[in-house]
């Protein structure tokens, strides 16, 4: 076996010795120009560089991971070194990661790196031999660990980022107005006003830089009530509203916004006083006037109300419905009110005089473009008419008309959410 061994080298050294020799002789074929000395010298530079990288690459054969077993051959040195890197660990280890595709046991792995592989004659401190099963069984376990907590972090990971992803925008999908925009004074109209016939709005009036840059907020840290909400027409109710059951009526909408309002830190007073009734039917003749006597009364009594609320519903032609989805939810349609004072005829009505008008008309921008960002269709144009519908009480005085006569109590109530909302954005910034 030993002499069959040997004879093999000797060949295969006499073999290499050929074939350089052949290298080195087509080379020189190859760029012959007739020069002998030059084309001798030419070849030994040539015989160094192959000679070199070649025995480099016989004996580094990991720096030359790039050739792989089932890759042909382009030249007899090549083949050699395919046939070297075969039978080489560090190649067979690769080749073996690329055909399993890299699902090495992870505690082998380790161990390579870390060195603390056991060979099977080692023996532990106390010189007893190590028990290669039972090590083989723990280093396995603690691979089988490693997976799993590997496999919970990349579940967290992957839940929190799904999470993060299906988190709600905290702006919904409506419209931001640009002031831009919004300083052109024919856009501002057109968007968010209708204007009754016997009045007038300038461009004065609508300064929308000036209109939003008017602070709304409300103290809440004011001790005593900070909201006053209160209904001219107490008797408007809805199509299915219960005669002689306030809850079923205006009264019941507007209780239920009080509430929501102090569920968002708000002190609020409500209202329930009757102004449209005499002697037990219904006149709405004076409603304005006593409503304004009584309302006046309470602010004198509690100066810490910075905004008063008239909360209403619309009348509209029986065919008209009023509704629009809100988070799933039929919701009844509001609109702003603002009262001018003034008549297109005559002008200024004098003994109507309100001196927050500015402040109402900010009012009412401010809430009109927070319901256009984040309730978009929610809330009808800001409806402008002649008198003055006790909007000087307060500069932040409010006049809601809240779905009609044709919605039901339900839509109502659904409209108070979106609205307690809207009102808090703006009260609160």
């Amino acid at each position: 076996m030993e002499r069959l061994s040997r004879l093999l080298n000797r060949l295969l050294w006499i073999f290499f010795f050929c074939a350089g020799f052949y290298i080195v002789f087509t080379g020189g074929q190859r760029f012959w120009t007739g020069d002998l000395k030059g084309l001798l010298e030419d070849a030994g530079k040539s015989v160094q560089r192959v000679c070199q990288r070649e025995f480099a690459r016989c004996l580094y054969p990991g720096l030359f991971f790039e050739y792989e077993s089932d890759k042909e051959a382009d030249s007899l040195s090549d083949w050699y070194i395919q046939r070297v890197m075969s039978m080489h660990p560090l190649y067979r280890l690769q080749y073996g990661a690329k055909q399993f595709g890299g699902m090495e046991n992870a505690a082998t792995y380790e161990m390579l790196i870390a060195g603390g592989v056991h060979d099977e004659n080692e023996v532990d401190e106390s010189g007893e031999s190590y028990d290669m099963a039972a090590l083989a069984r723990a280093e396995n376990e603690k691979a089988v660990e490693r997976r799993t907590e590997e496999e919970h972090r990349e579940e967290r990971q992957t839940m929190e980022e799904a999470q993060a992803e299906e988190a709600p925008e905290p702006v919904a999908a409506g419209t931001i107005y640009s002031v831009e925009e919004l300083s052109d004074f024919d856009f501002l109209f057109s968007h968010f006003y209708t204007l009754e016939n016997n009045t007038t709005i300038s461009q004065e009036d609508l300064n929308a830089e000036a209109l939003l840059s008017k602070d709304m907020s409300i103290d809440k840290d004011t001790d005593g009530p900070q909201i006053l909400i209160y209904h001219t027409h107490s008797q408007e109710g809805f199509v299915d509203s219960v005669p002689g059951d306030n809850s079923t009526t205006i009264v019941g909408v507007g209780e239920y916004l009080t509430q929501l309002l102090r569920e968002k830190g708000y002190d609020v007073m409500h209202v329930t006083s009757v102004y449209d009734l005499v002697d037990g039917k219904l006149d709405r003749n004076e409603a304005y006037s006593k409503a304004q006597e009584e309302i006046s009364a309470l602010l004198a009594e509690n100066p810490s109300v910075q905004s008063v609320i008239d909360l209403h519903r619309d009348g509209v032609a029986e065919g008209t419905h009023l509704v629009t989805e809100v988070n799933g939810k039929q919701t009844a349609r509001f609109m702003f009110f603002n009262g001018l004072s003034r008549t297109k005829k005559n002008g200024p009505i004098d003994y109507l005089y309100n001196p927050h008008i500015q402040d109402n008309l900010a009012l009412t921008l401010q809430l009109k473009l927070m319901c256009e960002q984040y309730y978009p269709g929610l809330s009808r144009n800001i409806y402008l008419k002649s008198l003055r519908y006790n909007l000087h009480l307060s500069d932040k005085a409010l006049l809601i008309e809240c779905g009609a006569q044709t919605n039901t109590l339900e839509e109502m109530m659904n409209t108070m959410e979106p609205l307690a909302d809207v009102l808090d954005k703006v009260f609160d910034p």
